[in-house]
C-alpha cells in the first residue's frame, strides 16, 4: 500500500524526539510538508529539520509550549503564513513526571495533565478552526486529519504513574467525543496508543521485566507508531473516525493470564 500526503501539510508536536520524530520522518517521506515542533529542545528539532530536508523533505523547526494557548496559536499562523494550509495535525507531545499517588506533588500532578491532556485540547481546538476556516483543499478526502498520541494506559492502570495515566485516559475519551462532533464535517479524529516503545522516555526502564509484559517478545520502535500515524492521517484510513489503534505488541491483552490467571 502506497500512501501520499503529497500538497499536504502537517504539523507534528513534541517532534525532536521519539515518536514525534519518527512520525514527522515518516509523514515528510511521504511528501508532506512538516512544521517540527518542540518545547526546549531546539538542536534536536533542527536535526529533525536537517534529516528530512536531506532525504529531500520539507520541514522547519518551531518552538511552542502546546499547553500554551497562545504559544499553540503562534505555531498553527506560523505554519500557515509558511505553507499556506494545515491539513494534519498530530498531537503528540507528553511527558511524565512520576510519584507514588501519597507521595505526587500537586505540581507535577498539573504538569502532566497540562501538557498530555490540556495541550492535546489546545492543539485539536486549533485545528478545527483552521480547517473549518479552510474549508477543502481537494488534497485529501477529508478537510482534515487530528491524531492524538494516547497510551495503553488509556485503558492500563498504572501504579505510580497517576497523573499520566489520568491524562491518557482523558486522551482517550477527548478524541472520541471530538470525533463524534466533527464528523460530519469530514473533519477525521483519531488517537494511536503505544505500548512500551524504545525512547528516552523508557531507557531506564528494566527491559527484562519490561519483555514480561510484551506477548509478541519485543520493545516496540518509534517507527511502529509512525507507520501506525501515517496511515491514519492517510487516506487510506478514510473510513476510520474515532478508531484508537493500538501499536503494543499485545501488551494490552493482560498477558499474566496467559497461564489460566
Amino acid at each position: 500500500m502506497h500512501i501520499d500526503l503529497k500538497r499536504q501539510v502537517a504539523i507534528v508536536t513534541g517532534a525532536s524526539s521519539g515518536l514525534g520524530r519518527a512520525a514527522a520522518i515518516a509523514f515528510a517521506a511521504a511528501g508532506a510538508s512538516v512544521a517540527v515542533n518542540y518545547n526546549s529542545s531546539k538542536d534536536k528539532a533542527d536535526a529533525v529539520v536537517a534529516e528530512i530536508e536531506h532525504a529531500g523533505g520539507t520541514a522547519f523547526a518551531f518552538g511552542a509550549d502546546t499547553s500554551d494557548e497562545a504559544a499553540v496559536q503562534a505555531l498553527f499562523d506560523t505554519t500557515a503564513e509558511r505553507y499556506g494550509a494545515i491539513d494534519i495535525v498530530f498531537a503528540n507531545a507528553g511527558l511524565q513526571k512520576d510519584a507514588a499517588f501519597a507521595d505526587m506533588t500537586l505540581a507535577d500532578w498539573q504538569k502532566v495533565i497540562d501538557v498530555n491532556l490540556t495541550g492535546q485540547f489546545l492543539v485539536a481546538r486549533e485545528a478545527v478552526r483552521r480547517f473549518r476556516k479552510q474549508g477543502d483543499r481537494g488534497v485529501s478526502r477529508a478537510i482534515g486529519k487530528i491524531l492524538f498520541n494516547s497510551s495503553v494506559h488509556e485503558t492500563i492502570p498504572w501504579a505510580g504513574h497517576a497523573n499520566y495515566a489520568a491524562s491518557k485516559g482523558g486522551s482517550g475519551m477527548l478524541m472520541r467525543t471530538l470525533a463524534q462532533e466533527v464528523a460530519a464535517e469530514r473533519i477525521r479524529v483519531n488517537a494511536v496508543a503505544p505500548g512500551a516503545i524504545a525512547t528516552e522516555i523508557n531507557a531506564d526502564a528494566d527491559k527484562t521485566k519490561m519483555l514480561e509484559l510484551i506477548p509478541y517478545g519485543r520493545v516496540g520502535d518509534p517507527e511502529d507508531v509512525a507507520r501506525a500515524a501515517l496511515f491514519l492521517v492517510s487516506d487510506a484510513a478514510d473510513y476510520v473516525v474515532g478508531a484508537t489503534l493500538v501499536v503494543d505488541g499485545a501488551m494490552s491483552l493482560y498477558p499474566e493470564f496467559r497461564d489460566n490467571g
